[in-house]
């Protein structure tokens, strides 16, 4: 398959006409090689605009849905982003593409997937943890934007805690059906949170999400 063309035709049918328009976020998508991050019985669906299986019950999420989350962070090149969630290591490469200057951790909770995805993932700048996304990892905070591929019925304290004063946090909120997406920033006078329509993720699972 001609995947670089079909990456193009990502960017200018699904991204372009639905509101994608930060140019640094629609490079990341014309540089990064989904297929890459894709079981190979699954390749050939790579560009189509739906969530493909990655195993563990979880998904890559559809490019639209990674692109707009992506472009909620409002990230600068020098930006040290946390993202909970590492999946296949797609969104991550994303960040990193973006955040040139700056460093992206990713934590995922199955260590199979941490390992797979830390394998494609070729980029100096990015860390990826296996363990509790929901606790964060203190030891690297604060970031100037987290982001979180699932969902659960409120925002984690502690990922709230480890975001730096200006820091932007996007992540979906809500019952197992139904979230909203969600974007808060922590200023001086407080948290201002604002809200970006309707989705459905995989539960975020630890001890500040649900608990399994």
């Amino acid at each position: 398959m001609d995947f670089a063309s079909e990456r193009q035709g990502m960017v200018d049918e699904q991204l372009i006409p639905r509101g994608i328009t930060d140019p640094a976020v629609l490079a990341a998508f014309r540089s990064v090689p989904r297929e890459k991050f894709i079981d190979p019985q699954y390749q050939k669906l790579a560009y189509i605009d739906a969530p493909l299986t990655i195993g563990e019950g979880q998904t890559i999420s559809q490019p639209f849905t990674v692109a707009m989350m992506t472009q909620l962070l409002e990230l600068k090149t020098t930006d040290r982003v946390l993202e909970v969630g590492t999946g296949s290591g797609y969104q991550a490469a994303i960040l990193a593409e973006i955040v040139k200057d700056g460093q992206v951790f990713t934590i995922e909770r199955f260590a199979n997937l941490a390992t797979k995805a830390e394998k494609v993932l070729d980029y100096k700048n990015v860390k990826v943890s296996v363990g509790d996304g929901t606790r964060g990892l203190p030891d690297e905070a604060p970031f100037d934007a987290i982001i979180v591929t699932a969902a659960a019925p409120k925002i984690p304290q502690p990922l709230i805690d480890q975001l730096a004063l200006g820091g932007r946090l996007v992540m979906p909120v809500g019952g197992e059906w139904h979230q909203e997406m969600i974007r808060i920033r922590k200023e001086k006078e407080g948290i201002k949170r604002e809200r970006f329509g309707g989705y459905r993720f995989v539960p975020l699972i630890g001890e500040f999400g649900l608990k399994k």
